[in-house]
């Protein structure tokens, strides 16, 4: 018996065949989808290392630079220096299609591009360590925006790779099996119905002749009689 239940029937045949046509060419074109959003999560892996190494060193860097500000200046004058920002920053947010997954796209725009906005403070009064450790922030905060990217990108094809691997094992080792075995199973169901018919075909003119035969002998017989015991056609 197949793992599913199934009408021994023709019509049941014809449609169990066409979904197992339609499952094995789903299977390959989901096998085709996975192996590209590997090489699409490899890719991004690979370049989301190389720019989570250049944040950390950047960040190193600014911690670095807030390190020495700090003991140069008080606690005090530092937080009155970064207490009120100059620079405004807006953030935009997209959507990329990879592989039919939606990942997010971040961009930031400052309000204007002169490069000294980044300072919020008067020079006199600060040390230039400070002006160090900003500098390197600013220019460590694009890479921070694109590392998050792709780390939800990252993320995302992860569970899109899990889920479309889920759907090729249960193509690959539950459903077509199970639909290869219930085709077999009908088939061998109609034909042992085709066999079962032909016999009693076979039985029914085997019947029919005998019946034949012994009408034929019946109406001998009485022929016989009528002609006073000869045969039809003695003389």
């Amino acid at each position: 018996m197949p793992g599913i239940q199934v009408n021994p029937t023709r019509q049941e045949l014809t449609r169990l065949k066409h979904r197992l046509r339609t499952s094995v060419r789903g299977h390959k074109l989901l096998k085709d989808k996975r192996d590209e959003l590997m090489k699409q999560f490899m890719d991004t892996v690979r370049e989301n290392r190389a720019l989570r190494a250049k944040v950390e060193a950047g960040l190193m860097e600014a911690h670095g630079a807030f390190t020495v500000a700090a003991a140069l200046m008080s606690s005090e004058a530092m937080e009155q220096a970064l207490l009120y920002p100059k620079q405004a920053v807006e953030l935009e947010m997209g959507v990329e299609n990879i592989m039919s997954v939606n990942v997010p796209t971040y961009q930031f725009h400052t309000r204007n591009d002169d490069p000294g906005e980044i300072y919020p403070y008067g020079f006199a009064a600060t040390s230039g360590e400070l002006d160090t450790a900003v500098d390197a922030l600013a220019r460590v905060f694009q890479d921070m925006l694109k590392l998050a990217q792709m780390e939800k990108t990252a993320q995302l094809l992860s569970e899109e790779i899990q889920k479309t691997r889920r759907r090729v094992n249960a193509l690959e080792y539950v459903k077509i099996p199970q639909m290869e075995e219930a085709i077999q199973y009908i088939t061998m169901k109609l034909e042992e119905n085709e066999r079962a018919a032909t016999i009693r075909l076979m039985k029914v003119k085997d019947m029919l002749l005998e019946e034949a035969i012994r009408e034929k002998r019946a109406a001998d017989a009485r022929a016989v009689e009528s002609f006073g015991g000869e045969a039809p056609g003695q003389v």
